[in-house]
């Protein structure tokens, strides 16, 4: 929980150093998270499961760095809104328990409604 606590107050402190906060309503948070899954949804666009297997590999350095754009301003925007991230993954985690039981779910890509 502290690793949570001590990367917000990093990212705060980067954004705050260059007066960044103006821009960082939760509406442009939320498309620059956008952004920045589409720019991680590019490394993998047109290639086969074999071909996004070996091009993970190889780019893997680039990829984290887009997961690591999306996580940032997610962390910040949860912050922003006064949203543990934490206890929101695990209240999810919980609802999608009930939505998505074991004994019906298993082995199956079916939503929630349909199984």
């Amino acid at each position: 929980m502290n690793e949570v606590k001590e990367i917000t107050e990093k990212i705060k402190k980067f954004r705050d150093e260059r007066d960044w906060m103006q821009f960082h309503d939760p509406k442009n948070m939320a498309v620059s998270i956008i952004l920045e899954a589409s720019e991680l949804l590019e490394h993998f666009q047109w290639k086969t499961i074999a071909e996004v297997e070996k091009y993970a590999r190889q780019n893997q350095a680039d990829i984290k760095d887009e997961i690591a754009d999306i996580a940032l301003y997610l962390f910040e925007l949860s912050d922003n809104l006064g949203i543990s991230l934490i206890d929101a993954m695990e209240q999810k985690l919980k609802k999608n328990e009930m939505k998505y039981p074991v004994e019906k779910a298993r082995g199956k890509h079916t939503k929630y409604n349909k199984l």
